[in-house]
């Protein structure tokens, strides 16, 4: 068994509800032009076909792991995100590209549809789509709003949207407890919850840490940035709700959020949680013993 399924199992066993599943997805960075991408990890490429970050962590959870590269990855914004290609790029990425794919999707058919770069999106010009004229842009039709009133804000947005920059990123390995051709440390892990489970892990984190929780949240690039780059630069956990494309695409549940770890905090959680199962008695919280998974 690897120390990533004896963590999470011994942290849903500590929690005392019998049947109890937190979906689980692990990720690990491969940075720089000369990282060695294990062979098990280079053969969960999906072929012929691209996922978005979002689908990638959802799918990962479910126990089918997923190597996302520059070649693969669905969302230009989550590429940018994770360093796999420069933010200023002034070239589309090329190919079908989930996201991308629907916004051709709702183009004028009179027009030639050219897919934004990434640096369209650095710029404000895919989510202030309206505001900047780029109606070949929208997600919904001609009545979209865009994202963002208008390009200023939509710019004041993306800066505070951490990314891994400049680019260096080769592979961003997704994966869970069922992955068990290499014992992988994580870099980060993020756990999808329900209120009233957040609610146990962050006391499980507090009891021997003192440490309080701050949520860093946005209305996009929440599973990209705020769950999995932002804990990965800062070091520190991160919660948020999930985003458009999390909601729409990957079809998270509605009473499901994002909490992203670092894999050191993760441990601290599950270390936390066996020392303080007496004092919190989570199996008599009000929902605790809702088994529904995902």
């Amino acid at each position: 068994m690897s120390a990533l399924k004896e963590q999470y199992t011994s942290m849903i066993e500590n929690m005392g509800v019998p049947g109890l599943v937190i979906p689980m997805t692990a990720v690990r960075f491969f940075r720089g032009k000369n990282t060695i991408i294990p062979p098990e990890v280079l053969k969960y490429r999906p072929g012929g076909i691209t996922l978005t970050s979002c689908q990638a962590a959802r799918q990962a959870a479910l126990g089918d792991a997923v190597c996302l590269t520059r070649d693969n990855i669905g969302c230009v914004a989550a590429a940018i995100t994770f360093g796999l290609v420069d933010q200023n790029q002034s070239e589309p990425l090329g190919g079908s590209r989930v996201y991308t794919d629907l916004m051709e999707k709702q183009a004028s058919r009179e027009k030639t549809f050219q897919p934004p770069s990434p640096k369209d999106f650095t710029e404000g010009r895919v989510y202030a789509c309206r505001d900047a004229g780029c109606d070949q842009f929208a997600l919904f039709g001609k009545d979209d709003s865009g994202r963002y009133r208008d390009v200023e804000t939509a710019r004041r947005a993306v800066s505070d949207m951490m990314a891994i920059q400049p680019a260096d990123t080769e592979a961003v390995f997704f994966y869970s407890t069922e992955y068990e051709d290499l014992d992988l440390a994580p870099d980060v892990v993020i756990l999808s919850v329900r209120p009233v489970e957040l609610t146990r892990i962050i006391q499980a984190y507090q009891y021997n840490t003192g440490k309080r929780v701050t949520a860093n949240m946005g209305g996009l690039r929440v599973v990209n940035s705020d769950l999995i780059v932002r804990p990965y630069l800062t070091g520190t956990i991160n919660v948020s709700t999930y985003c458009l494309g999390a909601r729409l695409i990957a079809e998270y549940e509605g009473d499901r959020m994002g909490m992203g770890l670092p894999y050191a905090d993760f441990v601290e959680v599950v270390r936390g949680m066996a020392d303080s199962r007496t004092g919190f008695p989570f199996h008599l919280y009000p929902g605790a013993d809702n088994t529904m998974t995902y």
